[in-house]
């Protein structure tokens, strides 16, 4: 198998990475929303569209797991290719 074929591979922890990526811009454009009404003073958002600012947190966590997950992936790996 080539470099480049793997390269190409999805591995363990990518669909979560990914996910959590996306997750995280919807929470930054949620936050970007509800702090423009500060700035522009006008009435604020309700404090349900606060709660949509956490999903920034949330997307970070997602990504740290697949990242994690990734990392295990790859330590097994090396471990079984020791062996």
């Amino acid at each position: 198998m080539t470099e480049t074929s793997r390269a190409d591979e999805a591995r363990p922890g990518d669909g979560l990475v990914k996910a959590g990526g996306i997750v995280f811009l919807a929470g930054a454009v949620a936050t970007l929303a509800t702090m423009a009404p500060l700035f522009l003073d006008v009435d604020p958002f309700p404090s349900w569209a606060w709660a949509v600012c956490m999903l920034m947190g949330v997307g970070f966590a997602l990504s740290a797991a697949g990242v994690l997950r990734s990392a295990a992936a790859g330590r097994r790996a090396a471990r079984e290719s020791q062996a």
